[in-house]
Order: structure tokens, then sequence, then C-alpha cells
């Protein structure tokens, strides 16, 4: 995550207002201090319901709990420290402290995208059905879980070794796998994390979710066209396409930024970059521990009604919503050259 290059980690014991004045410090610790508390909150009442509610342990809802526990992770250990450097002004954990926030953010983060990945294809193969009649079970969503982790912590552990490094990155106050150093070693380590850890998570989940979102828009046409099931499918289906676009668009808003300044990190190395202006694709992405939460989960009525109570001690906004949205969106096809079948409750699509 480092964006602009910078030097050997190296204790101080005052604000750094050469970057920006101490005050712009405390604005930042109190905007990731408000995404890390609200992401630990939200993730931990995602995986607290889940545990307890038997029927939430469905396939979907072990990869979204896999997804809450790596937010969990991210806040808890990349949002928090963060935070209290900002408060100080200055990175004071040393070293030590800036490869063990360095890792956790990044084993964390990968896992969490992973698991965004595997989310994204669970979603496809429900919908659009590209393996024909096989379905996403219980063992696939645990086996993606295992490969999310897994993955995460092959890539992200060989900088602990020296192949790779963490380093301070934006303003300073956080560090993440460097991305400016020249050295054979680590251009080769950051081509490959790049390309493995981001590239290639980031390609499934743009085309399993483009896919989707074709399906549900075509599907809707045809359904308003025929207007065979009533209105109320129809109304259901336009739910159901409008949270596959919130899903795709809240991604890209995240991550896009992210993404470009990395990449134009590794292909231009002496691309001078503001550090403020640096921070705000990192910031972006660790706000993805709350937007994950409440577009991956609070957007799904069956989880809803069993997490909602819980955050707000029994209350429920959103308990007398019309009874039309709760329908089944019964069997149809959409044409009979891709076989997309939606046979599914409009909530089971996200």
């Amino acid at each position: 995550m480092a964006i602009i290059a910078s030097e050997s980690v190296i204790p101080t014991s005052a604000v750094n207002d050469t970057i920006m004045p101490s005050m712009d410090y405390t604005i930042l610790a109190v905007i990731i201090g408000f995404f890390s508390v609200f992401g630990i909150i939200l993730s931990m009442n995602v995986i607290v319901v889940t545990l307890k509610h038997r029927q939430l342990r469905q396939p979907l809802k072990f990869a979204l709990v896999n997804l809450a526990v790596a937010d969990l992770g991210c806040a808890t250990f990349g949002g928090l420290p963060t935070m209290a450097t900002n408060a100080m002004g200055y990175f004071s954990l040393g070293r030590v402290g800036c490869v063990l926030e360095g890792f956790a953010v990044a084993f964390f983060a990968i896992a969490g995208l992973c698991s965004v990945a595997i989310i994204a294809v669970e979603r496809c193969m429900v919908v659009c059905r590209p393996v024909g009649s096989v379905t996403f079970q219980t063992r696939h969503a645990v086996a993606g879980a295992v490969i999310a982790w897994v993955w995460s912590f092959l890539w992200n552990t060989p900088s602990l070794f020296g192949w790779g490094s963490y380093e301070l990155e934006g303003v300073q106050t956080s560090c993440a796998p460097d991305w400016y150093s020249r050295n054979l070693a680590n251009v080769s380590y950051i081509m490959c994390y790049f390309l493995l850890c981001f590239a290639l998570p980031f390609s499934v989940i743009v085309i399993s979710y483009t896919r989707l979102l074709f399906a549900c828009l075509f599907h809707l046409q045809v359904t308003k066209l025929k207007m065979s099931e009533g209105g109320s499918t129809a109304r259901a289906e336009t739910q159901v396409a409008c949270m596959v676009v919130v899903m795709v668009m809240a991604f890209l808003l995240i991550w896009l930024p992210y993404a470009a300044f990395a990449l134009s990190v590794i292909l231009d190395p002496n691309l001078y970059i503001d550090p403020v202006i640096a921070t705000v694709p990192v910031y972006l992405a660790k706000s993805s521990t709350v937007f994950n939460p409440i577009i991956y989960i609070f957007m799904n009525r069956q989880f809803r009604e069993h997490a909602v109570p819980f955050l707000l001690c029994g209350r429920n906004p959103w308990a007398a919503e019309p009874a039309e949205s709760e329908e089944e969106t019964t069997a149809s096809s959409v044409s009979r050259s891709n076989k997309v079948q939606m046979s599914h409750h409009p909530q089971q699509l996200m």
C-alpha cells in the first residue's frame, strides 16, 4: 500500500509537520477511527449473529462471515494503530512495529479481497449457472475461505524474510508493502504481489459481477415485457438489479483509486505523488471494513432481520417493509441460449 517513496522507518518523537499541520493529522485520526470502530462493531455483529442463528449458516453466509473476519482483523490491527499514530502526528511504533502493522493490514486486506472474489463467484454460479447444474455448497464456501487465507499468507509472508519489505506510506503514519524500491528482489516480489494478490481477484470480481449485472438487467427487461408473473416480481427484480449495481460501484469506488496509484508507482518509480493526495486511496481502501458489512450483509433481508435488532437492542426500522419485497422470484428463463435462471428470493441475490 506504499504510495510514495519512503526511507527506512526511524522512530521520531515529534509531529511530522513538514507534510501537513498537526490539526490535519487529528482529522485523519478521527476519520480512520470512525471507520475502524464502526468496522469492528459491524463485523463482530455479523460473526455473532451468524453463529447465534442456525438458519443463517448457509454457503453464502460462510463466505460473508469470512469477509467479516478479515474486515475485523484489518480494522483492529491496522485501523486502530493508524488512528493512534495519526493522533500523535508521527509513526511511533518503530521498525518492528512497522513490519508487524504492515504485514497484518496486508494479510487481512488480501484475505478480504479474496473473500469478495469468492462471494462474486458464488453469486454468479447461483444466478447465471455457468457450469450447468453445479451449485455452490457449504464445502465450496469452506474451501474458498481456506484458499483465501492460505493465499494471503503465502504472498505476504515473504516480506518478513527479505523478499519484499514494509515501509511507511502516505503521510507517514502507517506501513504497508513497499511499492517503490527498485532493487531486483523487491521489484520481482511487487510484480508477483500486484498481479496475484490484487489484479487476479479484482478480475474475478469484475467479470463475475459484470455477468451477473447483465443477467439481472436482461431478465428484468424480459419480465417487464411479458409481465407474466405480475408487477410485484418486476419490482423485486428491480431491487435485485439495483443491489448488484451498488455492489459493483462501491467496490470500484473503494479499490480502483488505490489500484491506479499502485500501478502508476510500479510503472514509473520516479513519479512524485503528494503525500496527502496519496493518502486518499489508502483510506478509501481501509473504509471497506465499514462498507463491506453494509453492502454484502445488511442489504440481505434474511440476515437483516436478525442483525439489525441485535445491533439496535431489539429495534428494527425495516420490520414493516412492504410484503412485495419479500416475495419469491419464481423460476424463469432469461433466454434459451444462456439459460439464466432465477429461482430464489430476491434477497438471496445479495
